[in-house]
């Protein structure tokens, strides 16, 4: 199970998994720079440690690296909310506490895939980024095994591991 991405991992990937492209250092810096000041280091680091725990891939370009996700977000959500409901001791009563803090668009959504699972022969399952024609989108993916490496919020510049991403 793959253990929740930190704040700043999750900022990093969020742009990862919008853009749905491989990515350079330098443009996921650009982006969050508009939010907050983050140095390039930081930036670097933290796509350093996503690589290392299995979240994105990467392929050098010249001196530095271009990033792209593994897998997609509609995955990782998927296994966070497997891994919670697999803890409870009750999953019938989890769900339906679930379910109740659900809106009408969340339940819409949920009906939609609850059809599609039951029709999978019939009806064809979106691929990244495609909606069906009810609406649910992004229903498939692996998320990676080794993201359960621990995590790390650390926005201290000096421990880039040296040379990575630049």
């Amino acid at each position: 199970m793959p253990r929740p991405l930190g704040e700043l991992e999750d900022a990093v990937m969020t742009r990862v998994w919008k853009w749905n492209r491989p990515v350079t250092v330098r443009e996921v810096l650009e982006d969050l720079q508009r939010e907050r000041s983050i140095a390039y280091t930081t930036v670097m680091t933290v796509l350093d440690n996503l690589h290392q725990k299995g979240w994105v891939r990467r392929e050098a370009e010249g001196r530095a690296y271009r990033y792209e996700a593994v897998s997609t977000r509609a995955a990782y959500a998927a296994a966070l909310m497997n891994e919670a409901w697999s803890r409870s001791d009750n999953a019938a009563a989890a769900l339906v506490a679930f379910f109740g803090m659900m809106n009408d668009e969340q339940r819409q959504a949920l009906r939609d895939a609850v059809r599609m699972v039951e029709g999978a022969s019939e009806v064809p399952v979106p691929g990244p980024g495609e909606q069906s024609a009810e609406g649910a989108s992004e229903v498939t993916g692996e998320v990676p095994d080794t993201a359960e490496a621990a995590e790390t919020g650390d926005e201290n510049p000096d421990s880039a591991p040296g040379g990575h991403g630049r």
